[in-house]
This record gives C-alpha cells, sequence and structure tokens, in this order.
C-alpha cells in the first residue's frame, strides 16, 4: 500500500481516494496531484517514489516529496502558449499578423503568409521535418529554429490541422525571442513563473537538478476500455499503424529528433524545450492554470483579459487530426476538452503531456488542475489515471454546488 501525503480541504476527500486507486489500480509509480478552485487550494497530494526501483536499476528508490519536479513532457506546451498569449494582450504580437514580419527566414518554402495564430492552432503544416535533428541541434536551440523555418508545409498551411509534437515549441519560442527579444524560457521565468512564485521552468535551472524525478516506460493498460466514463485505453488500429510506419506524417512528427531525445538527461533538462522538455511539480502546474482565469492571492488578477481568454479556449481547430488520425479540438496553444484530450467540462481548456500528466483550466468550474506523474504509459490523451481524477473532482464540485 501506497502512503498518500498532503492534503485536502473538506468535500476533497474522495479526490484523496481516487489518488490513491491509481497506485492500487493503474499502475501509478510516483505522481503527485493539486487542485484550485476558485483561487484557493483545496487539494496538494503526492505519493509513491520519483526514482523507482524498476527495470534491474541498481540506485534505491527515492520517495516523491512535496518538492518533487517531474518533466511535463507536452504540457510544456500551454506553458509556452501562454507567453505567445500574453504577448499579443499586451500588444506585442499580433496574432494575425504573418509569422516572417516578426521572423524574416520563416517566410521560406511559401509561408510568408502563415499567421502567429496558425503555429497556436496546429494548423501550420510543419509537424515533422524532412530531416530529423540531432540531438546537439536540439540543445543549441539556433539549428532547431533554422529547421523549422526552412521546412516546406506538408499541406497547405491553414486548410487542416495536424498535432505538431515538437516542432510547436520551436515555432512559438522563436516567435517569442525575435518578437520580445528574451529567450522563451527567460520570458517564462520573468513574467509568469517569478511573479506567481511557481515552481515551473522552461529550462531547468543547475540547482534545481536535485528535485527533478526519473521518467520510467510503462505498459499499456490490460484492457481495451472501461475506464471512468467508457475511456478507450488501447489506440484504434488506424492509430497503431500510423505510429507503427516510419513514412507516415505520424511517425516523423514524434521522430522529428533522431536518436529520441533523452528528457531525463542533465543537458536535456538545462536546455529551452518548449514543446516537450519543461519540469515543474503539480501545486505550481495548478497554480499556473488557475491564474490563467482568476486571482490566486490579492493583487495578482487574472494573467488572460477576456479576450485572451477566449483566444485560448477557442475553437480554432476541431475534426480530423492528421497526425494523431482521431479528431482533436484546438483553441490557441491549448486542447479543448473533448473525447480525444478530456477535460472537466466543455469549457475546459490545457494541456495533456504524452505518458500521463496533465494540467487545465475551467473558468466556468473555477478549476485549475495540476497532475503529474512519472509512470509513463503509452498514449498523448485521456490517460486512465488523470480521467479517474477528473471524476472524483467532478463528483466533488458537484456535490458542494449542489
Amino acid at each position: 500500500m501506497v502512503e498518500i501525503h498532503g492534503e485536502v480541504a473538506d468535500g476533497y476527500q474522495p479526490v484523496r481516494e481516487a489518488f490513491a486507486r491509481n497506485f492500487g489500480e493503474h499502475g501509478e509509480l510516483g505522481a503527485a496531484f493539486a487542485l484550485y478552485v476558485d483561487g484557493r487550494a483545496v487539494v496538494d497530494l503526492w505519493g509513491g517514489d520519483a526514482v523507482p526501483e524498476v527495470g534491474g536499476r541498481p540506485a534505491p528508490a527515492v520517495p516523491w516529496t512535496a518538492g518533487t519536479g517531474q518533466v511535463l513532457r507536452s504540457v510544456s506546451k500551454g506553458l509556452a502558449a501562454a507567453c505567445v498569449l500574453l504577448l499579443a494582450q499586451r500588444g506585442v504580437l499580433d496574432l494575425d499578423a504573418p509569422v516572417a514580419s516578426y521572423w524574416p527566414e520563416f517566410k521560406a518554402a511559401g509561408k510568408e503568409r502563415v499567421p502567429v495564430r496558425w503555429l497556436l492552432s496546429h494548423r501550420a503544416g510543419l509537424p515533422a521535418l524532412d530531416t530529423p535533428l540531432r540531438v546537439a541541434e536540439v540543445l543549441a536551440w539556433e539549428p532547431a529554429v533554422a529547421a523549422v523555418a526552412a521546412q516546406a508545409p506538408a499541406w497547405e498551411p491553414g486548410t487542416a490541422h495536424g498535432y505538431h509534437p515538437y516542432t510547436f515549441g520551436w515555432l512559438v519560442g522563436e516567435v517569442v525571442r525575435r518578437a520580445d527579444g528574451r529567450s522563451i524560457g527567460r520570458w517564462f521565468a520573468d513574467e509568469i513563473a517569478g511573479p506567481l512564485g511557481l515552481d515551473l521552468w522552461i529550462g531547468l535551472p543547475p540547482q534545481e537538478r536535485h528535485r527533478v524525478g526519473l521518467l520510467v516506460d510503462l505498459p499499456a493498460p490490460a484492457a481495451a476500455a472501461g475506464g471512468p466514463g467508457g475511456l478507450r485505453v488501447r489506440p484504434k488500429k488506424s492509430v497503431r499503424d500510423a505510429y507503427q510506419d516510419p513514412a507516415s506524417l505520424t511517425a516523423r512528427a514524434f521522430a522529428a529528433v533522431e536518436p529520441a531525445l533523452d528528457l531525463c538527461s542533465p543537458a536535456a533538462q538545462a536546455a529551452e524545450i518548449p514543446g516537450a522538455g519543461s519540469i515543474g511539480t503539480a501545486r505550481s502546474l495548478a497554480r499556473f492554470y488557475a491564474a490563467l482565469i482568476g486571482a490566486v492571492e490579492p493583487g495578482l488578477p487574472p494573467l488572460f483579459d477576456p479576450a485572451t481568454l477566449a483566444e485560448a479556449m477557442g475553437p480554432a481547430a476541431t475534426g480530423p487530426d492528421r497526425v494523431l488520425i482521431v479528431d482533436s479540438a484546438f483553441g490557441h496553444g491549448f486542447f479543448r476538452h473533448s473525447a480525444t484530450s478530456p477535460m472537466a467540462s466543455p469549457a475546459s481548456f490545457g494541456h495533456p503531456g504524452r505518458g500521463g500528466s496533465l494540467g487545465f483550466a475551467d473558468p466556468e468550474l473555477g478549476v485549475g488542475f495540476g497532475y503529474v506523474t512519472n509512470g509513463m504509459q503509452p498514449g498523448l490523451t485521456g490517460d486512465i489515471r488523470s480521467r479517474t481524477l477528473i471524476a472524483a473532482v467532478r463528483a466533488c464540485l458537484a456535490a458542494r454546488r449542489g
């Protein structure tokens, strides 16, 4: 039996029970979960091991603590998107301006009219690279952004959408750098994480390295369905085929870096990889999303004004996804609640991470949600562990609000 640490406010005990069930029923190794409701922290839980004893590793297990951070995988994209939207809110960026007006090299290969908002909504046609990047090129930043600037689109921009697993981060990150002068990691630290007191980083400071847990690959759940709400936990054949065909756009998009990037390496964690490599705690992830939609303490207004919130929520792209091979729904920079990416309600917007982690906000429910795990189950969206937590949160909110 895994010991669960932390606190829940009155009325949220079922969330603690759901969090504990994930360890007993869904293969959780180490995780944390936090919840804000109406600007107040009501759940802050953690348990298991930050460094589990699996795979014959000789090192002893390291328990998850209140301060443990974890690689967030594509949850990172929500942090990066907030930087772009806030620059637009402040008048530094125009979402409808051509990307090339900030980044002249981007106009190559017929992309001169692609607006910034198409980068945020995965409509630019740039999910894959003709020549995958080497790890050293990713760590250096400049070669990565040069590659995406030179890349010809896989479809006519604006006519379709398809998830950009890695390239999203370089696309939006370079727009931030060209418009503001600071790197996206520096901008996030200065303008969001610092003022809010967040343990969230796009580019980990070396003094924080000791706090970061280890990602561990887990097998897919045994059942084909039967999760909360009938969640499918095994992909359809068409999806499996797309991932397994190395020539498919899907496989090429997820293989934009070869050999595969080790996000647990010190070099990768120190680098700014805004599409996949941010690091943080569940507590700070929940606070970040709560702060987008409301005040989390006196004197700190919501980060997003109503117009920016509307941009984040969308809709900006819906329907068949040319990379994920299922229907998907995006606002600008964020997944919207859908069958593919379930959150709390149709008003929810946020971002999952491949393997299980999830952060989102729901302005109608007043929720900021942060779930972080080191047990990487196959898949990008709809993880059964986060879905279990969402169901418990919804039940508690319904009970409290009558």
